[in-house]
């Protein structure tokens, strides 16, 4: 590690100790991150985005300490210092993924989860990506799902040419038929955007999740997102989740309906085949 003065000084500033090296992080889609070893030793991660909107790192915060609030829940890297373009975590060394680790995960997902919230949403909106994500609450879960969280996406995804108008005619008839197709349960504590490159493995055999976007919801969606793009030793995390707290019938059946979110963000972001993808979850409950 060498010591970048200018990403230093700024840490510094906010971290009111001193920061001897600094290293670039590869593999984030939306901020720079920069390691820091600080002078006690320890070590942290800094993320910057410049022009970022102003509450984007202040969101983050509080999704991390929202999730950390819970007892036995998902463990969640400490939140050091937040501005308006910065955002400094305490660092997890990342070590290999593990069968006991993926069931201490379902485990602690499952204590998140049934720390709930009063209603589905959030009293602030909040980002999934570089995108704004609507929080504001409903009375139950499918019209939650249908209009804070498929529709809005699917209109931007049209807009930006992402998705055909024959696609989006697909999603639109599943929509209204949310209310048959999605069971209601008290609405559950989410991390939001959970897939595998979220989930970080630590070398002490904990798994740490990051970049949340969270908000209250159905339970099923964190299950989907981590289905969605592959997370080693996925069905260890399940069986463990369902020991902790058994999943309504059917629930297998639905994950590809609460795929249509996040497949539908990605279309946004990166256009690709995933409006497409989209339509074909969309499809089977036609």
């Amino acid at each position: 590690m060498t010591r970048q003065p200018l990403v230093a000084r700024r840490a510094e500033a906010l971290l009111g100790s001193a920061v001897v090296a600094t290293a670039p992080v590869a593999g984030g889609d939306v901020a720079t991150a920069t390691k820091l070893r600080l002078s006690d030793g320890s070590t942290a991660l800094m993320k910057t985005l410049n022009n970022a909107p102003p509450t984007f790192f202040a969101t983050e915060a509080r999704g991390l300490r929202w999730l950390a609030e819970v007892e036995g829940g998902l463990a969640v890297p400490e939140v050091l210092a937040v501005d308006a373009e910065c955002l400094i975590l305490r660092w997890v060394e990342p070590g290999r993924n593990s069968g006991d680790a993926a069931a201490g995960l379902g485990r602690a997902l499952a204590a998140t989860h049934a720390a709930g919230a009063p209603s589905y949403g959030l009293d602030e909106d909040g980002f999934i990506g570089r995108l704004p994500l609507p929080n504001r609450t409903a009375d139950t879960w499918a019209e939650f799902y249908a209009v804070r969280r498929v529709l809005p996406y699917l209109k931007l995804a049209r807009d930006r040419g992402a998705v055909t108008d024959r696609d989006a005619a697909r999603i639109e008839s599943v929509v209204g038929r949310l209310p048959a197709l999605l069971p209601e349960e008290p609405p559950a504590r989410l991390h939001g955007d959970l897939w595998n490159g979220n989930v970080l493995w630590g070398t002490d055999g904990r798994v740490s999740v990051i970049d949340p976007a969270a908000y209250a919801g159905h339970r099923e969606v964190d299950l989907a997102m981590l289905a969605l793009f592959g997370l080693p030793h996925l069905q260890r995390v399940l069986d463990a989740y369902a020991e902790v707290a058994p999943l309504a019938d059917g629930w297998a059946d639905r994950v590809g309906l609460h795929q249509l979110f996040p497949l539908l963000v990605h279309a946004c972001l990166f256009g690709g085949g995933y409006g497409a993808r989209a339509a074909e979850a969309a499809a089977r409950y036609a």
